[in-house]
């Protein structure tokens, strides 16, 4: 399909519809039935087909990532009968203080687990959601935390699924080397480390806002657990199983401990391959599913002989664990029939914004913050940040190769890192994101809850990164754009600091 401005219409539509209804699935099913009906002309059975003609081949394109999240929710549900949940919560609250502590761990375990975001998500949300509800904090403020230190933290690890995907992203034949372009990128990667400082700001001050702050005083007057996920919460709080802490700890090490090696595995790193090298080739979804499976069959050997559960129960675990992931799961389908939809096959609304961004190749001191700004636009449209800086590093690439070699230098980080910012910022807004879906259903909380009480934080902490840019590419000096861009976040959490009274400490 020709570029069209039309492109833009099936994802502002779901947006549209999401924020105003707080209806996610109908929302998804109105914007790609849309995007079907523009590409096909207006051909009502035509549209129909190419519909689930994206959806199957986005779904069989992704099944790894759906068995990983099935036998994930199988994990969880063992874990949650076996009653190991409910003594590290009950361990917890003999350890942790109060709600600034509990945030504070969660943090922790965030930025700790930075191999994949997808395994952030839903690993942090399991192990802290319940101690979080003791201290009665909002589970929309525990999403954020996830989301917060889920993608971010990725973006800026070396050893990171999202690392092989930057480096992947690089065109054939630019004869740059796409690890070491990423390791440059780290500290100009301003929205990353400016939302985990404004995160441990928010934690320390207590300070929330805007809605946000609404819902924390919301669940200080008086908690409530969303009607869906009352019955798994009942669970684990009333399950009478013989686990001990150990048993919510070791499967979790082995499950970290195996993804990363199926990562190394499916990089080639039995093959001679450096660690280095086996990452940048690994297929993390392939990983994450292989690890899943081997922390299944630990798991089983681990409970089953010692019947910390017995057998029938432990069958249970694997209806009630995939029931437990339907709703993430139907999400995320659609979700990637929506990318599908505005892809270069169909819609190719990357083309269209690509388009625009290559007539303004002229403002070169500008470049940095119009990709960082075009970057958040198409992520929130699309809800991918991989496609995001997957289409827009290879325009920076054909734009930059036209200026003089030591200003082309100089910007290409600097572009790089405002593309990758932009992709995690706009991803982080958008309602339509898988890790964003992936942090609602690891905190348990209603989606469009979660959605729209972080995107007043992600809008302030962009307002600082385009500072930051726009410094960075006018003096053409990174370093410059992330002292600005340092100086305005600290400006804001004065005025924060200032004009909002402590709810949530």
């Amino acid at each position: 399909m020709e570029n069209s401005a039309l492109s833009m219409l099936p994802p502002i539509i779901t947006i549209i519809l999401a924020l105003v209804t707080k209806e996610v699935y109908t929302s998804l099913l109105v914007g790609i039935f849309v995007g079907a009906m523009l590409f096909t002309g207006g051909n009502f059975l035509e549209s129909i087909v190419t519909f689930f003609s994206i959806m199957e081949s986005k779904v069989g394109g992704n099944v790894n990532i759906l068995i990983f999240l099935v036998i994930l929710g199988i994990l969880v549900a063992i874990i949650s009968k076996s009653g190991a949940t409910k003594a590290y919560g009950d361990w917890a609250r003999s350890v942790i203080s109060g709600k600034r502590s509990a945030l504070g761990l969660t943090a922790f375990l965030g930025m700790l687990i930075f191999i994949d975001d997808y395994f952030n998500c839903l690993t942090v949300g399991t192990i802290m959601r319940p101690v979080t509800d003791k201290f009665k904090i909002a589970r929309a403020k525990l999403a954020y935390i996830i989301d917060a230190t889920a993608a971010p933290i990725c973006i800026i690890a070396p050893v990171s699924s999202w690392a092989a995907a930057v480096g992947s992203s690089l065109p054939e034949g630019s004869l740059v080397d796409g690890f070491l372009l990423f390791l440059q990128t780290i500290p100009f990667n301003l929205y990353a480390i400016f939302t985990m400082l404004f995160m441990a700001f928010i934690i320390v001050t207590g300070r929330d806002f805007a809605t946000m702050g609404a819902e924390v005083r919301k669940n200080n007057e008086h908690f409530e657990i969303p009607a869906e996920y009352k019955d798994a919460t009942a669970d684990e709080q009333t399950a009478g199983g013989k686990g001990k802490i150990a048993d919510l700890i070791l499967p979790l090490v082995v499950l970290i401990g195996v993804c990363i090696y199926a990562m190394l595995y499916t990089g080639g790193i039995n093959e001679g391959k450096s660690i280095s090298d086996a990452f940048a080739n690994c297929d993390a979804a392939k990983a994450l599913a292989l690890g899943s499976f081997i922390a299944l069959l630990f798991i089983s050997a681990l409970y089953l002989p010692r019947k910390v559960v017995n057998f029938s129960e432990y069958c249970e675990c694997y209806s009630q664990g995939f029931k437990a992931m339907v709703p993430a799961i139907f999400i995320l389908c659609l979700a990637w029939t929506l990318s599908g939809i505005c892809s270069d096959s169909y819609l190719n609304l990357g083309g269209y914004v690509g388009t625009i961004v290559q007539e303004h190749s002229s403002l070169a001191g500008f470049l940095p913050v119009i990709f960082f700004l075009v970057a958040i636009g198409l992520a929130f449209a699309t809800g991918t940040s991989w496609g995001t800086f997957g289409i827009l590093i290879p325009i920076a690439f054909s734009i930059l190769v036209n200026l003089p070699a030591e200003e082309e230098a100089q910007l290409l980080v600097i572009c790089i890192a405002a593309i990758l910012a932009g992709s995690v910022g706009g991803d982080h807004a958008s309602p339509i994101s898988d890790t964003t879906i992936l942090a609602s259903a690891g905190a348990q909380c209603h989606h469009i809850d979660h959605v729209s009480t972080q995107v007043p934080y992600v809008l302030t902490v962009s307002s600082c990164c385009v500072v930051g840019y726009l410094v960075a590419g006018v003096t053409l000096n990174g370093w410059l754009g992330l002292a600005a861009g340092l100086a305005c976040l600290a400006v804001v959490m004065i005025v924060v600091r200032a004009k909002v009274p402590a709810i949530d400490i």
